[in-house]
């Protein structure tokens, strides 16, 4: 007869005799603590939680190009491409990438409740590779994606990308911040600076989408991959959120960014390359009345012995000026009103004006 210690329940007695008993040699038996249906990780949990929350603000954009027919000379719709956007506000405008609808004559939105709406551009920043369309949905069809702070990510922490590779419904992928303060080139060859890169798997048709942080929130938008095969291969681009807030209020407002200006036109860099020696930006002409031109500055002039430089930008506000690039960079970080420092070479004497930039004319 066996004795048990006292302290063992009488359930535990009968579980350790009709436990079943292995031959020798055999594995032992696994027991499943619970059922899988109801357990979850932290980082899953969290996930399931975001794809539910910002899912909803994610949408497909299909467009098309009104073509002749080369046969028939009738116009006829030729279908693009696709990419991916989301929700920003309950007026119904959708933010994608420029070179998602670039060329397109008509674009569609699909929301992932399958309903679909035509829609209008609002405005275009290809240069930052940022577009604003709008659709005519009902609110309450409408889920606007929660705004982050790009300037709180940190290298290793948690991203989420949400988006429509390859035509397919709202897909989601992970992965991390790999680094930060990226620069790509826009459709147009400017530098986009400041991306975040992280290695969240960024297929083609993720274009548009968001990518979010562990809360939910949009921190950048999937803008490009580095990959000879075009697939991901896990080194993707996003623009950060907070670069595109102010890029979005200029393009709802105005329908462009609203970079103020100098009030100049600058020689080509083509042609400027060709002067042995230059360094900085030439300017070719001053507009009357333009802050360059109240400041004083002065452009190419022509004399009987040809044409004769003017003032040379070097520097805005201690910033060196090395292509028309610097020079946007620079003015893209101030608003017109904003008075700023500019160095120049004139005849080889430094210049210095303290010149009020303005707003850009209506195009």
């Amino acid at each position: 007869m066996k004795i048990f210690p006292s302290s063992v329940p009488l359930f535990c007695l009968l579980v350790l005799l009709s436990a079943p008993v292995p031959f020798p040699g055999s594995p032992a038996p696994v027991i499943y603590a619970q059922d899988y249906s109801a357990f979850k990780t932290d980082d899953e949990e969290n996930n399931i939680e975001i794809f539910k929350q910002a899912g909803p603000s994610v949408v497909n954009i299909t467009n098309s190009r009104i073509v002749r027919s080369f046969y028939t000379l009738n116009p006829q719709e030729v279908p693009l491409g696709s990419g991916s956007g989301f929700i920003w506000d309950k007026e119904g405008h959708v933010i994608t990438n420029f070179h998602v609808v670039r060329d397109a004559s008509r674009m569609t939105v699909t929301l992932p409740d399958g309903s679909s709406f035509d829609a209008v551009p609002v405005g275009v920043a290809p240069d930052k590779d940022v577009a604003v369309l709008k659709i005519d949905a009902p609110q309450h069809a409408l889920n606007p994606v929660s705004l982050g702070d790009s300037s709180l990510l940190e290298v290793g922490r948690k991203v989420i990308a949400i988006g429509n590779p390859f035509g397919l419904d709202n897909t989601m992928t992970v992965g991390v911040v790999s680094a930060l303060g990226r620069e790509i080139d826009s459709v147009v060859g400017r530098k986009i600076r400041d991306v975040i890169q992280t290695d969240a798997a960024i297929n083609p048709g993720n274009s548009g989408g968001p990518l979010l942080n562990s809360m939910g929130q949009l921190v950048g938008v999937n803008t490009a991959i580095f990959s000879p095969s075009g697939a991901s291969s896990g080194i993707g681009f996003a623009i950060p959120v907070n670069s595109l807030k102010n890029i979005v209020n200029d393009l709802i407002a105005y329908g462009r960014v609203q970079t103020p200006i100098l009030g100049v036109s600058l020689l080509p860099q083509a042609y400027a390359n060709q002067i042995r020696g230059l360094e900085g930006l030439v300017i070719l002409d001053v507009f009357e009345g333009g802050p360059a031109h109240e400041g004083g500055m002065r452009g190419v002039t022509r004399s009987g012995r040809g044409l004769i430089l003017g003032d040379v930008i070097q520097s805005v506000d201690g910033e060196e000026i090395a292509s028309q690039d610097d020079l946007l960079t620079v003015l893209e970080a101030h608003e017109p009103g904003d008075e700023v420092t500019v160095v120049t070479l004139r005849e080889g004497r430094r210049e210095e004006y303290r010149v009020e930039l303005e707003a850009p004319s209506s195009p």
